[in-house]
């Protein structure tokens, strides 16, 4: 299984970027063996719009099962959805945070965007 972790740095360490589709980074984490792939999401951080959706087919694009975020617009969660990605919101803290959490089932999966679009 991996998941995805939008992040504001490169590493486990780092503090959860809010912003799904303006995230600076986005984790993959193979939660078999916790490699870590890193996407550099530049391209989207100042992009003028579709930011989500073009993230979110790039996390549906590394088959990823699930994405930890704090703030997901609704055209990203319906592009992550039809990719069958499962998405929680309102996730904080470090990286390494959200992946212990995950792995303990303390992860919350969301039935619909926490944000409307253009945040």
């Amino acid at each position: 299984m991996k998941i995805a972790v939008t992040s504001q740095g490169t590493g486990i360490d780092s503090k959860i970027d809010p912003r799904f589709g303006r995230a600076a980074y986005i984790l993959i984490i193979d939660m078999s063996d916790e490699k870590v792939e890193v996407i550099d999401n530049a391209e989207n951080v100042n992009a003028f719009k579709g930011a989500g959706i073009q993230a979110a087919a790039k996390v549906g694009d590394c088959g990823v099962d699930a994405l930890l975020t704090g703030f997901c617009g609704p055209n990203a969660f319906k592009t992550l959805a039809a990719a069958g990605v499962k998405v929680a919101n309102d996730v904080s803290g470090t990286v390494q945070d959200a992946v212990d959490a995950f792995k303990n089932g303390k992860i919350v999966f969301s039935d619909d965007a926490n944000v409307d679009g253009h945040w």
